[in-house]
């Protein structure tokens, strides 16, 4: 049996405001040819399917197509809910969906009832484990003296190996949407740990032959059996350059078989470039980066005008961009220290030069004093 696994579609999520939908399903539509060219049996989705518990329209009308696209190659499609999403919507009508194909498994009492699928070596059992939000999961698992998310997966993971118990000589597979030991995190994902609490140590999945591994948006291997798929798209600029991929996972009639990695195409890259502003909109070097998302990092002394218009006039797609200049870290000492004695037209000023880093000009504070003078006998008419 061949399973593609994934994760962390976070369809409707933006970058920097900028939608991303279009790219999302170029890249999550295009897994069917993937499906389809290496004969993969079932796709998995190890949580966080959508970016938000209440997806928009256009976002759910996006994750129809992309799994009506896969089903259509005849493979199904096991899905879980991560912390984005909303574990009772994600499931609605979870037990139609079964029968043409598409495995929903959101209900966390009832995590240790596999989907079973069957091979030319038998069955396989999928078990999809829903984010487990520890003070909910407790409860609904019956051991409310459970604390953080380790405790809540071990209980989750013996109900599993329980019911393996039951069936044996069936290989088996978890989805799980979890910060697990040894992952390396990227600074796109939502924190589910608190000071390294709730950091669950990989022993926690012993005795499965693969764990699907969510919430981590970088692809990584733990163990040859325990990994991350990562998300199929950049959600941040720290993930400029980074390969997007899936794990195609072969199972045999002994179990794991092998693993290998599947390139994901990227629809538009991300690029981060540094200069001044006249060196970001003259240098050739950068005319690949005019097709790009941009984040623009300008080192100018002085804060440019109207920077990012400009910069958009050649990047189109740039959506962020920091002024890195010497006049960007502002005086020291502490605001109320820097303006004790002050009058409210030096205020205005201190406030212009420290956002762009020169000081106001003599016209500009004779605009400054005429609207503070209004401002002040707006006040004492009231």
């Amino acid at each position: 049996m061949r399973l593609l696994h994934t994760s962390d579609w976070h369809i409707g999520r933006t970058l920097h405001g900028t939608d991303l939908l279009a790219e999302q399903e170029a890249v999550l539509g295009g897994l069917a040819a993937v499906v389809a060219e290496e004969q993969v049996d079932v796709v998995l989705v190890a949580g966080d399917v959508y970016d938000r518990a209440v997806p928009s329209a256009d976002a759910t009308a996006v994750l129809d197509r992309v799994i009506g696209r896969l089903l259509a190659t005849g493979a199904r499609v096991v899905l879980t809910p991560g912390n984005h999403d909303s574990a009772r919507r994600l499931g609605t009508f979870s037990g139609l969906l079964s029968a043409a194909g598409l495995h929903v498994r959101a209900v966390t009492p009832r995590l240790d009832e596999p989907v079973l699928l069957a091979d030319e070596h038998g069955e396989v059992a999928l078990y999809g484990l829903p984010y487990l939000e520890p003070e909910v999961a407790r409860h609904e698992l019956g051991v409310p003296e459970a604390r953080g998310h380790e405790a809540v997966l071990r209980e989750a993971m013996d109900r599993v190996r329980a019911d393996l118990f039951l069936r044996p000589g069936v290989r088996s597979v978890v989805l799980a949407h979890a910060f697990v030991g040894g992952g390396v995190a990227s600074d796109s994902e939502r924190d589910i740990c608190v000071g390294g609490v709730d950091l669950v140590p990989a022993r926690v999945f012993d005795g499965v032959d693969y764990v699907a591994l969510g919430h981590l948006h970088r692809p990584q291997t733990l163990t040859p059996r325990i990994r991350y798929s990562g998300s199929p798209l950049a959600y941040s600029f720290g993930e400029a350059g980074q390969q997007k991929q899936a794990w195609l996972v072969e199972l045999d009639a002994a179990g794991l078989a092998e693993v290998r990695p599947v390139p994901l195409p990227t629809p538009r890259p991300l690029s981060v470039l540094t200069g001044t502003l006249e060196e970001l909109l003259a240098d050739p070097g950068h005319a690949a980066a005019e097709e790009h998302f941009v984040s623009a990092r300008l080192t100018d002394p002085a804060r440019p005008a109207d920077p990012m218009r400009r910069l958009q006039a050649r990047f189109r797609f740039c959506v962020h961009l920091d002024w890195t200049g010497a006049g960007a870290t502002g005086d020291a000492g502490s605001y109320q220290e820097r303006m004790r004695g002050r009058s409210a037209l030096d205020v205005a000023g201190e406030f212009v030069s420290h956002v762009r880093g020169v000081p106001a000009s003599a016209a500009e504070r004779e605009l400054l004093a005429r609207a503070l003078g209004a401002a002040d006998r707006a006040e004492v008419t009231r």
